[in-house]
């Protein structure tokens, strides 16, 4: 629950989505593989949007994200008290940190300024789960573990951005595939997620607190390398 056909390099998909008269978005390259600086000029409305990868100096701001951005993709039947125990437990300051000490996940922000507005993680590695290895139909793959935008910022263009940059950094890594679970009530994510070339293949459970929640397995095959 927690996370809740691309052709071309992220710069590429960029620019086709957001062409317009009015608004320029231009991806400048500096550091590893799927970082960069977005600047997005629109003509009533500038900002200047950066995507990096996380360092420990944004623990705290990842931590206040996620206590703000998580609850919105819990079902209505969640408990307030597992939510909170989730969030205490699993998107804590501390459960960051050890997140970005993990040689083997990786934590994209996107940040207006000083202000962080979205967040995602990968995570290599095929599943431990068998019955969501048995539902995926390509690998090597890597999950999107996380992928949270905070709810002023929802339906502004900037949760694609961010995916983009997730999925370009993803296929630097050589895989041939992506896949999440998210909450199978969470029709916002689900219809985000099949706008951007994912496709249900399953479905898991993932526990929150006392209960258990039912999640979609989607999953994302990128295009065969010439």
């Amino acid at each position: 629950m927690e996370s809740d056909c691309i052709a071309c390099t992220a710069g590429t998909l960029l620019k086709h989505h957001l062409r317009s008269p009015n608004r320029a978005v231009t991806l400048r390259r500096h550091g590893g593989p799927g970082t960069g600086v977005l600047s997005r000029r629109g003509i009533m409305d500038p900002v200047n949007l950066l995507i990096d990868q996380a360092t420990a100096d944004d623990v705290e701001r990842l931590a206040e994200l996620a206590a703000i951005t998580f609850p919105l993709a819990c079902p209505a039947s969640s408990r307030p008290e597992d939510i909170e125990h989730h969030i205490a437990t699993e998107l804590s300051p501390v459960r960051f940190r050890q997140h970005l000490a993990d040689p083997g996940k990786t934590l994209l922000c996107l940040s207006d300024g000083n202000r962080l507005i979205a967040y995602s993680m990968l995570i290599d590695g095929e599943p431990a789960d068998g019955g969501v290895r048995s539902s995926l139909s390509t690998f090597p793959t890597i999950e999107l573990s996380k992928f949270y935008v905070h709810p002023d910022h929802h339906g502004r263009g900037q949760a694609t951005l961010l995916m983009q940059a997730t999925l370009e950094t993803a296929a630097q890594k050589g895989v041939s595939a992506v896949w999440l679970g998210t909450n199978d009530e969470n029709h916002r994510a689900v219809r985000f997620y099949e706008k951007h070339g994912f496709t249900k293949v399953g479905v898991k459970t993932f526990r929150l607190g006392a209960g258990v929640e039912n999640d979609f397995i989607l999953e994302l095959t990128f295009p065969e390398r010439s």
